[in-house]
């Protein structure tokens, strides 16, 4: 189900409408501080920018931001931004407490997915629902970034807001956008080609985290139900019997599990049930780079590409 929502739907607080904000505030001359808080945003902003800004990550490299807990020396560093990108539908919200706590509670902030269509949140099977939030009465699934169609709508987002912040580097914000977008096209029109003498996967689909959905329905797959107990947590022998049961119950065909999750939980899945699992980036280990979106995105649909020519009939490997 897609669910659309308006921006002040979306953000329940004041924060929420800080853009657009006088131009003045940006002194001519001061390269502009951007502060992102995933891996995906960093890269977004960083091609959107190029040499023009500086793009400045909330959390460091090594923690995860599904249990980050906001320390002192990073939210002193928050006090330095002048804006903040934010996914800011439940992946996120450490940041709003960061904001909340630093010397510039006030800051610019950017809802990169204010204009995004979301997809209400797939139930678990043996979980909780992680990393999402409640709007307009439903649960949302806040990974819009794990694809390419979110990732090109949140991208403009950010140029556009980035630029009436700083209008003189507008134009080169934009300009640099639209090639980020095209190349980001070329990912997902190659991965499509090779499916083009196929006929559509119909097969059920399950994740073993709730990350995938947007992804997937760029393929055209449905995902039936998520497998996890809880993100990047190894089960309990009740639960993951439970979660076995469930997705034989299902009838599901392909399970896509998540890179770096538990290897003993989606063995223990894979054996027990006989279904192959395909492992799928979540994007948010590892070092920051301007490149890493493009080049994990890529080897995902490729991933998905092989799953559907295995398990859709054709057999034959990418």
């Amino acid at each position: 189900m897609t669910v659309r929502i308006s921006r002040r739907a979306l953000m329940a607080r004041a924060l929420a409408f800080a853009l657009p904000v006088p131009v003045a505030t940006h002194a001519a001359g001061k390269v502009l501080k951007v502060g992102v808080t995933l891996h995906p945003y960093y890269s977004y902003v960083a091609n959107i920018v190029g040499d023009k800004a500086e793009v400045v990550p909330l959390i460091p490299v090594g923690f995860n931001p599904h249990a980050y807990e906001p320390r002192a020396e990073d939210i002193r560093r928050v006090g330095t931004l002048d804006v903040v990108v934010l996914n800011g539908i439940g992946h996120d919200d450490f940041a709003e407490r960061m904001i909340a706590a630093s010397e510039n509670p006030s800051i610019p902030i950017i809802e990169a997915n204010r204009d995004v269509p979301l997809l209400a949140a797939v139930g678990g099977v043996s979980s909780r629902m992680g990393n999402s939030r409640m709007i307009s009465g439903q649960v949302v699934n806040s990974h819009t970034f794990l694809s390419i169609a979110g990732a090109i709508q949140q991208v403009q987002t950010i140029a556009r807001e980035l630029g009436k912040l700083d209008p003189d580097n507008a134009a080169e914000y934009a300009k640099n956008a639209r090639a980020y977008a095209k190349r980001l096209r070329k990912i997902r029109t190659a991965a499509l080609s090779e499916l083009t003498a196929m006929p559509g996967a119909s097969f059920r689909v399950a994740t073993i985290h709730g990350a995938y959905d947007y992804l997937l329905r760029e393929f055209g797959l449905e995902v039936t139900a998520v497998v996890e107990p809880a993100h990047g947590i190894e089960p309990s022998p009740a639960q993951l019997a439970k979660t076995i049961d469930a997705i034989k119950a299902l009838d599901v065909k392909v399970i896509f599990s998540e890179l770096n999750f538990p290897s003993t939980y989606v063995e223990t899945i894979e054996r027990e049930t006989g279904i192959h699992l395909y492992p799928l980036s979540h994007i948010i280990y590892g070092a920051y780079a301007p490149e890493k979106f493009e080049m994990e995105m890529a080897e995902n649909f490729t991933t998905v590409v092989k799953a559907i020519r295995e398990q859709g009939g054709a057999g034959a490997n990418p």
